[in-house]
């Protein structure tokens, strides 16, 4: 995309590529995008995303974690098995 273009003619274009699309899923997609970025109000977890959270910090200060190196190895593992 042209550095040089200004907010003005960056939201025409968008708008009129999402006018062409017939892609429901791009369209809920960049509904959800917008929604999260203009929701000016707290995000507010669910008690098993607080839950989730707290067990993974007592994982990491257990040093229950995966180097990067290790991570990529049991994804691929994991990709080899499907």
């Amino acid at each position: 995309m042209n550095n040089s273009i200004n907010t003005a003619e960056l939201k025409i274009d968008l708008i009129s590529r999402i006018a062409k699309t017939e892609e429901v899923r791009i369209i809920e997609e960049l509904q959800n995008i917008l929604d999260f970025e203009l929701d000016n109000e707290a995000y507010e977890l669910t008690s098993k995303q607080s839950q989730r959270i707290s067990e993974a910090r007592r994982e990491y200060l257990a040093g229950k974690v995966l180097s990067e190196q290790q991570a990529n190895e049991e994804i691929e593992q994991w990709l080899n098995e499907k």
